[in-house]
């Protein structure tokens, strides 16, 4: 599949798996929120959570979205905190907020927003596949 069939089927939010990797080297992985935008994954977890300590020691990241038989895409990069908590956030957080918190119809002042931290996937590899990606995209509501 090409950026724009990926872009078209990934409207949202879509659960990702996310492996990321313990101190002694050993893979795991948890279910995360994923939203594609401007052709990275945005994820986000509670800052307490063993994937945000992983991430901030060994910010390799590997993230999976399957829709059943029907698509894959596969993504291995690292994981950038948009809005850590000791140091000022990303550039593009403002934008990258105002987007999340319409997706999750809060209205910003939330303790959600300041418990949980989000990142940019900056992928080293993606790929997406459908073995129909004709009937995928048949199958999407109009952009």
């Amino acid at each position: 599949m090409d950026a724009e069939q990926v872009v078209r089927v990934c409207q949202g939010m879509c659960t990702l798996a996310i492996a990321t990797v313990t101190r002694r080297g050993e893979p795991r992985i948890s279910g995360a929120d994923g939203h594609l935008l401007h052709g990275r994954w945005i994820v986000g977890t509670h800052r307490q959570a063993a994937k945000a300590r992983h991430l901030a020691a060994r910010p390799g990241i590997s993230a999976t979205f399957m829709r059943g038989e029907q698509l894959g895409i596969f993504t291995h990069g690292h994981a950038v905190p948009l809005n850590p908590e000791e140091t000022s956030s990303d550039p593009t957080w403002p934008t990258i907020r105002d987007y999340l918190v319409n997706h999750y119809d809060g209205d910003g002042d939330d303790p959600f927003w300041d418990e949980n931290v989000w990142y940019r996937i900056d992928p080293s590899w993606m790929v997406a596949y459908s073995a129909d990606p004709v009937g995928l995209l048949d199958q999407q509501p109009p952009a």
